[in-house]
């Protein structure tokens, strides 16, 4: 049985009703598959947040952190020091979106896990909360935060802004408020709160300031649920009021679809990454590889190569002649050449400024025109290459990477590969079994249980 949740009204009151809704999540009555899905998140999670632990931007964080001081209550994944619960929420949130690897979710065009779940974590490290209250809280951040990306599609990523950190930390604050059990006005706070805190520009895609997003989104909405239950004010109709979220960071305001089918869960159409890069590559890497396998292709014997994407691919994974290897994740020029060339997109040390420069690399890379197809939904991650070979062929594939798996089978094995590969590059073999053990059992565990598990 699940939660019902009645539908609102008073359409307009956008605010209240998430507010509402985040709060009705019970455990007990959450459908199987929606607690399976958010624990495949958390594991997701874990896996990019242990590989991305040594980026040199979260060295940075930490001495940082280190330096400023405060109460150490919280653990850092893959780390050995120990920082104050907001800290916390900052450097893991950042972590887990350092290498691009974190999962996806469309109705909100970013990454709910790296910026909810982060400050979940921290919050709850510091209550020693269950793994049960852990998941509650985490889909009541993930599902507000997919629908306020809803309601403002799509002029709000289109006008730039880095929906990670500027849904996320709406997110982050309705989840955290959910876990301290705020009641309905101090939650509408938390969120007004967070909503004026809300940042994040398209503009820094391919520097560490896009990981940073998403630890910004995490410890701001902490900070909003925490002042918001010491009684901070705030207005409590912030995305819709006038001069609120909506009216002043989009051009579009659609409650009517933001509060539609108040009992669909959000995570269901959760996308994971198998190519550590923009989730926008994905798509033409899967056609590259396609035809390069169908019809045994080699570089030599590849003319032109034309790769179609929606418009919004242009601000988002565009970036013509990459140097290093964040501006490479953010390539369709790089990465389809990556996948003719039959590297591994899966790989990290695939995206380097030696692969950038690798001369069979620029050549292929050059070979490439990217078309961008305005009649395509703006904000499509569906895409389509086409191989003009030197003997005279026409080769071509589309795919659509924005179409949720349906084998759930499949994908679980797919994520536990994904883990052990991830995981067994930072941990010991048996730190690897251990801390899978946590996540297999994630209800019945604790979070000191599990943020113990991930210490290095």
């Amino acid at each position: 049985m699940s939660a019902v949740i009645k539908p609102q009204a008073q359409p307009a009151a956008v605010t209240a009703t998430l507010a509402e809704w985040a709060l009705a999540r019970d455990t007990a009555q959450l459908p199987a598959d929606v607690r399976e899905a958010a624990r495949r998140c958390v594991l997701d999670w874990m896996a990019v947040s242990l590989a991305g632990a040594d980026d040199p931007l979260i060295r940075i964080l930490i001495d940082t952190a280190l330096e400023e001081g405060g109460n150490p209550r919280c653990t850092l994944v893959a780390q050995s020091e120990h920082v104050s619960p907001l800290q916390a929420a900052l450097i893991n949130g950042t972590t887990s979106h350092a290498l691009d690897y974190d999962d996806v979710n469309l109705a909100m065009n970013g990454h709910p896990t790296a910026a909810v779940l982060p400050a979940i974590l921290a919050l709850a490290e510091t209550r020693d909360s269950s793994g049960a209250e852990i998941i509650a809280a985490f889909l009541a951040g993930y599902e507000t935060a997919a629908r306020i990306g809803l309601l403002v599609a799509p002029g709000h990523y289109a006008q730039g802004f880095h929906s990670t950190c500027t849904l996320g930390v709406i997110g982050a604050a309705a989840g955290c408020a959910r876990l301290l059990r705020l009641d309905l006005d101090a939650t509408a706070r938390a969120m007004g709160i967070a909503a004026t805190q809300a940042s994040g520009l398209k503009g820094q895609f391919g520097t560490q300031c896009k990981p940073f997003h998403a630890g910004v989104a995490a410890q701001n909405g902490l900070r909003a649920a925490l002042l918001a239950a010491r009684g901070m004010e705030s207005r409590t109709d912030i995305l819709e009021c006038r001069g609120g979220f909506a009216a002043t960071l989009s051009a579009d305001f659609h409650p009517e679809i933001a509060l539609a089918d108040p009992q669909r869960y959000f995570i269901r159409d959760n996308l994971f990454k198998y190519h550590a890069a923009c989730y926008g590559t994905h798509s033409s890497i899967e056609c590259a590889r396609q035809l390069r396998t169908e019809h045994a292709l080699t570089p030599s014997a590849i003319h032109r190569v034309i790769v179609r994407g929606a418009s919004g691919a242009d601000n988002m994974c565009n970036i013509q002649n990459a140097r290093t290897g964040l501006e490479a994740k953010f390539s369709l020029r790089f990465t389809t050449a990556a996948a003719l060339l039959g590297r591994d997109t899966a790989d990290l040390a695939t995206y380097s400024a030696a692969v950038c420069a690798d001369p069979a690399h620029v050549a292929l890379r050059d070979k490439i025109t990217v078309e961008l197809e305005r009649s395509w939904p703006q904000h499509s991650v569906q895409g389509e290459v086409i191989i003009e070979t030197t003997d005279g062929r026409r080769l071509q594939a589309s795919r659509d990477a924005g179409i949720p798996d349906t084998d759930l089978a499949a994908q679980g094995k797919r994520l536990d590969a994904k883990f052990d590969a991830l995981a067994g590059g930072v941990l010991s073999a048996a730190r690897v079994k251990t801390l899978k053990g946590v996540l297999d059992r994630l209800e019945s565990v604790t979070a000191k249980d599990l943020m113990g598990a991930c210490a290095r």
